[in-house]
């Protein structure tokens, strides 16, 4: 019986094999290509050695039989003083050589060939069935053949290349020639069929990021232009649907603040109590806090205000600003130096967002203030080294069946419904600015009670 251990370590090793297989379409179109192509040689070979196999067979054996019957006839109907002048002319011309069969010969077995026994099958049935055959006698190589005038042997020596066929090693070398041409074809062709695939997902991973990409070109088969047409259509309806956005957030915030900024001046200059005119200036505050995060989360963030941000700084500042606010402990743990790529403006939103809701919902358990601990690090992740903010509370958490809502838009949990502070936007906003930057967000309870948000950044090139 195999351990546990063992077959979970072997599983493993599997999954890390044909992971390059399931990794990319141009890898599994180059893998089949090529079964493909090795399944056709196969078949193709196999064909050649079927369907050639007999007319081979047949046109050696009746050259053979042509040679011996035509040099035969040639011997025997030439005049006695023009026989070796006749030899001499085969030898030199023809390649034909003609040997007295001697009972002391030393002779070789028939040529190691799989078509022989056929080939010596059907020459002895054309020339009698004492033809012999042999590939050296007396230590010279050939092929050689008997055939008798009357009662006199002879050995007829043909040169070995005018047999001889392709042999195993010309058929392995033109089999691994032509394969390594089909490898090469096969990755051609994955290429080009997965060529427009890569533009794109590289597109719309650039979309993803904030970026436009360049529009994709319209040309090749009829599928990728019209993919490509609809694509690019597509960038143009986002770019035209942000400009859109930006003039309506415009408007909003001339239609909507103007008229909270008059009904504060008149509340100022109405004659009211004192508990009236501060319970309505904090409702006027509560509005325009309100209508500041709808902007918050409808404001788009371009990847091209990106420039590196020194992030302990931005932290040390962050903490110090939250620090003077009453109600606020702040407590920091900063790596110095650390830089990333990104938007200083919106970044310092996001973390002020953070403390914003920690503030509200993580008061420490008996105390009425909040505790609230900043740490930087540089950390090893899964997508290369990032550097990793951990920003906790030590106030009661979230319930874990309730923690996945926090990051949909206009979500406030139970324990905040109560107060009227907010839209539920603001980890919506900060799970909207950190996509953007291409950054992790985690949200889990802190260990010893409170919640804890641990954000992973790209840092600078």
């Amino acid at each position: 019986m195999i351990p546990p251990a063992l077959s979970s370590f072997a599983a493993a090793h599997r999954a890390v094999r044909f992971a390059w297989f399931k990794s990319g379409l141009f890898w599994r179109t180059f893998f089949l290509m090529s079964v493909l192509t090795a399944v056709s040689m196969g078949a193709w070979i196999g064909m050649i050695n079927v369907y050639q196999r007999g007319p081979q067979v047949q046109q050696t054996a009746e050259t053979v039989v042509s040679v011996v019957t035509i040099t035969k006839a040639a011997l025997t109907h030439s005049a006695p003083d023009m026989r070796l002048e006749l030899l001499l002319e085969l030898a030199s011309n023809e390649g034909i050589r003609i040997f007295t069969l001697e009972d002391t010969d030393v002779i070789d077995p028939p040529p190691h060939n799989p078509l022989m026994p056929e080939i010596a099958a059907i020459v002895r049935q054309r020339l009698g069935a004492d033809t012999r055959f042999s590939s050296g006698v007396n230590g010279v190589p050939g092929f050689y053949i008997s055939f008798n005038i009357e009662d006199d042997k002879y050995w007829l020596m043909l040169e070995r290349e005018r047999l001889a066929g392709l042999t195993r090693v010309q058929w392995l070398g033109w089999a691994v020639v032509v394969g390594l041409l089909s490898v090469l074809g096969a990755a051609l062709i994955s290429s080009l069929v997965n060529r427009p695939l890569a533009r794109l997902t590289s597109a719309a991973r650039a979309i993803a990021k904030g970026e436009r990409p360049a529009p994709l070109p319209e040309k090749g088969s009829q599928e990728i232009i019209e993919a490509n047409r609809s694509f690019n259509q597509m960038v143009e309806d986002l770019a035209q649907v942000e400009k859109d956005r930006a003039v309506i957030l415009a408007g909003i915030s001339h239609d909507l603040r103007t008229p909270l900024a008059r009904m504060g001046l008149e509340v100022e200059m109405a004659n009211l109590s004192q508990e009236a005119r501060d319970g309505m200036q904090s409702d006027i505050a509560q509005m325009d806090a309100i209508i500041g995060q709808f902007l918050d989360y409808a404001k788009p963030t371009e990847a091209a205000t990106f420039v590196p941000v020194n992030l302990s700084e931005l932290l040390s500042d962050v903490g110090r600003d939250a620090g003077r606010i009453q109600n606020l402990r702040i407590r920091t743990d900063l790596m110095p130096g650390v830089h990333v790529q990104g938007n200083a403006t919106d970044l310092r939103r996001v973390i002020n967002n953070i403390i914003e809701n920690a503030r509200r919902y993580g008061i420490t358990p008996g105390q009425d203030y909040t505790e609230i601990d900043i740490v930087l690090r540089v950390k090893a992740t899964g997508h290369g080294r990032r550097a990793v903010i951990e920003i906790g509370d030590h106030g009661v958490g979230v319930p874990p069946d309730q923690i996945a809502q926090l990051m949909k838009p206009f979500t406030r949990l139970d324990s905040a419904r109560g107060q009227a502070n907010g839209a539920g936007l603001g980890l919506a906003i900060v799970e909207r600015v950190l996509t953007r930057h291409n950054a992790g967000l985690e949200v889990s309870n802190r260990e010893g009670g409170g919640f804890l948000l641990q954000v992973a950044l790209p840092l600078a090139a």
